[in-house]
């Protein structure tokens, strides 16, 4: 019997986000316009970026939903576009820490039913480690969301070696979020950034990891990667056969096979079809997916797991898709919660 569900892949946002164009005096800045006190218009460089309702940021609101739907837990996240990795680094600094004490406000007030991932300037290190250790150390988070390239530098750059290196020391989780969508300004039309650019920027994540050797130099790390690891594993058998057959293009940092990692890191549950689950589970294995829903958002998953719990897989398996695998990439016991 399913006693407990935990979606690792929610976003939030601070109602009273600071107006940060006014205060930095440049650049494409979020802001919340709000409508009514129940809506807010996103606003990216003073142009409309998307509507947002007030579960974006009212937990009271997001527990209200949760319970509606089953869900116990929900870890929680900054909303990616915030990440605002190309701004000067003190200023994502700035913006990082109030980001992240609102995120830790609201799981002190809720500690049984949000946790907390925080979000870093990892545009520059030195600040990147001194958050990571705030989060984890002051903060009590269980981890960071990075986004899948810095500035259209890809993750296995030396540059974030001593991130990675800290976060391994401190135990911290790490959830692979898409942003900064590479060929978006060829993909005006259709919401194609989203449908087409945000699994191909995940997979780029992934093998950039792989054949850049960072499961190797931390193998402690724990990866989690949204929306069911994007193409990855779709193309897992033309990028092992490239892997093959250019080994000096491909095995040039790594020569460990692409294959050898699939039960290495995690991917969240958010695939819409459950012939695709179902090949994700034959692919990783039922102890490698997590229950992940993009809430509150309308690509996501309306009901959090209601693909996982509808399906005709083994319960053991449904247990482990709903709440256990995320407690394994999280590093808690199994009775955190009870």
């Amino acid at each position: 019997m399913i006693t407990l569900k935990i979606d690792i892949h929610t976003h939030i946002i601070p109602k009273d986000l600071p107006d940060l164009k006014a205060k930095f005096g440049y650049g494409e800045w979020v802001r919340l316009d709000h409508v009514s006190s129940d809506s807010a218009n996103m606003m990216k460089n003073d142009k409309f970026f998307r509507a947002v309702e007030c579960n974006c940021w009212d937990p009271r609101k997001r527990l209200d939903e949760c319970d509606q739907t089953s869900v116990n837990v929900q870890v929680l996240s900054t909303i990616p576009v915030l990440f605002s990795y190309w701004a000067k680094p003190s200023d994502t600094f700035w913006l990082s820490k109030i980001l992240n004490d609102h995120i830790a406000d609201i799981v002190d007030m809720y500690p049984l039913r949000f946790i907390g991932l925080g979000t870093l300037p990892m545009q520059d290190k030195t600040l990147a480690v001194k958050e990571l250790e705030r989060c984890m150390n002051e903060l009590n988070f269980k981890g960071i969301q990075i986004g899948s390239n810095i500035n259209g530098k890809n993750l296995n750059d030396a540059d974030f070696l001593p991130i990675f290196e800290a976060a391994s020391d401190l135990g911290a989780s790490i959830f692979v979020h898409p942003w900064d969508i590479m060929g978006k300004e060829q993909m005006n039309k259709y919401w194609l950034p989203w449908l087409v650019g945000m699994p191909a920027e995940t997979s780029r994540a992934i093998c950039s990891l792989l054949f850049g050797g960072i499961f190797e130099k931390f193998p402690n790390l724990r990866f989690a990667f949204a929306h069911g690891g994007g193409s990855f594993l779709a193309t897992i058998g033309r990028i092992q056969h490239g892997f093959k057959v250019r080994p000096d293009l491909c095995a040039i940092d790594n020569n460990i096979d692409p294959v050898d990692y699939l039960n290495k890191f995690w991917v969240d549950s958010l695939v819409h079809d459950f012939d695709s689950l179902t090949y994700l589970i034959k692919k990783v294995g039922d102890e490698k997916i997590v229950l992940g829903s993009d809430y509150p958002f309308p690509l996501g998953e309306a009901i959090p797991g209601e693909l996982i719990e509808q399906s005709k897989l083994p319960n053991q398996t449904k247990e482990n898709l709903l709440f256990k695998n995320a407690l394994d990439w999280l590093n808690l016991p199994y009775d955190y919660f009870k």
